[in-house]
This record gives structure tokens, C-alpha cells and sequence, in this order.
């Protein structure tokens, strides 16, 4: 992959893209070269986020901050980081966002921080084409422009997460660079990097990732 991650990478996208298999992925890769640390911002989805993998996390020298009530049945929609701290105090900081404009809206906070660290800093738009049978290029330029405009932040490149879950193979993959390809003509952004599974082909724009992240249904199966 030819892709340079910065000391900040923020990650945005609609419900249900993957960011959060993404960020503990990142994590782990990034963690070969210097100290990381992953934020779970993510106040709205209870089900798929980075304080599931604390574990994982420790085992492998990465530090993860994740809000006070996170991992209980509270629902409190709280973030309240020493966000100058966290990034002041190690190599790379991956930041994991919730959904959609409601998920970005709390990320506004620290904006005036991330604006220190401007040339230092990456907020990908993550999509998933698979996301919904009639989800389109359009829809999601416009997911972006809500998520801009809540944070009062402009996202900087798209990432290409599109994925099936278990069931995805590079052809899935690779059905979605059409879709990839319009969504950087309506939003004037190119694509960092592509997600694909374990053993895809070689190619400097793909970044391969481990399904990380469990369905509820699966958790309660083992």
C-alpha cells in the first residue's frame, strides 16, 4: 500500500460501512512502526465499536480511549477526551466516529485541535456500496456533505470499504470501483486506499484487512 497515514486519522461514514473493523485493522498495522492509540467516538451505534477490542488492544501495545459508559446498556452521548493529550502522546492517533451527521456532530468539539494538526491530519470518508441494495453515489456524496457540515470539518480522501461481511472475496471488491469512481467525481476527493480481504491480489492502492468485527448473532453463537 503506497498510502502514508498521518499522526491523525479521522474516520466517517454511514451506518454500517465497517469503520470500526477498519480501525482496529489500522491499528494493529500501524503499530509495527510506532505507538498508536484509537479513540471510539462513537456515541450512537452500541453494537460495532473499537472499546470491544480493548483486549486486543492491550495485548498488542496499543493504547484505546473509549467513552466513560461505553460497553454497558447507558446510552449516554457523551465524549469527553483530553483529545491534545492523546495525540500529543504518541506516534499515531486513528479516531473512530459514529455514523452519519448524528455520529460527527460530537467530533465538532475538537475541531479547534485537529485545526493545530491540520498538515498532520486525514479525515477519511468511508463507504461501503453493498450497504444497501439501492444505495448510490449520489446518496453518499450527500452523507458526506451532512458529515462536513455537522463537525464543521472537511473530509479529506474516501477509503473503499466495500464489503459483504463474511462473504466477501475481491470480486466483491472489485464490483465496486465503478461506484468508487463516481463517488470521487461528485465530491472532488480521491480514494486513499481500498479495503480487501486476506490473500487479494496485489496492488499499491489496497490495504488488506482481517474481519475483526462480530454480528451480535455470531457473539451469542460461540
Amino acid at each position: 500500500m503506497n498510502y502514508s497515514f498521518k499522526k491523525i486519522t479521522i474516520l466517517t461514514g454511514h451506518y454500517g460501512v465497517g469503520k470500526t473493523n477498519l480501525a482496529v485493522n489500522m491499528a494493529m498495522y500501524l503499530r509495527r512502526t510506532g505507538t498508536v492509540s484509537v479513540v471510539d467516538a462513537d456515541i450512537v451505534n452500541p453494537y460495532f465499536r473499537t472499546a470491544d477490542f480493548k483486549r486486543l488492544f492491550e495485548d498488542n501495545d496499543i493504547t484505546s480511549f473509549c467513552p466513560m459508559y461505553a460497553g454497558t446498556n447507558l446510552d449516554t452521548p457523551v465524549l469527553d477526551f483530553d483529545m491534545e493529550n492523546i495525540i500529543a502522546s504518541g506516534d499515531r492517533v486513528i479516531i473512530d466516529v459514529g455514523g452519519d451527521d448524528a455520529g460527527a456532530f460530537a467530533l465538532g468539539r475538537y475541531r479547534h485541535i485537529f485545526q493545530k494538526y491540520a498538515n498532520n491530519t486525514d479525515m477519511l470518508y468511508v463507504f461501503n456500496m453493498y450497504r444497501r441494495e439501492d444505495f448510490s453515489p449520489q446518496e453518499a456524496a450527500g452523507i458526506l456533505r451532512d458529515i462536513e457540515g455537522a463537525c464543521g470539518m472537511k473530509c479529506t480522501a474516501l477509503v473503499n470499504n466495500s464489503n459483504l461481511g463474511a462473504e466477501t472475496d475481491f470480486d466483491t471488491v472489485r464490483s465496486s470501483f465503478e461506484f468508487g469512481r463516481e463517488l470521487e467525481g461528485l465530491t472532488g476527493l480521491d480514494t486513499a486506499f481500498t479495503a480487501v480481504p486476506e490473500g487479494s491480489p496485489q496492488n499499491e492502492g489496497f490495504f488488506e484487512v482481517k474481519r475483526m468485527v462480530e454480528l451480535p448473532w455470531e457473539r451469542s453463537s460461540r
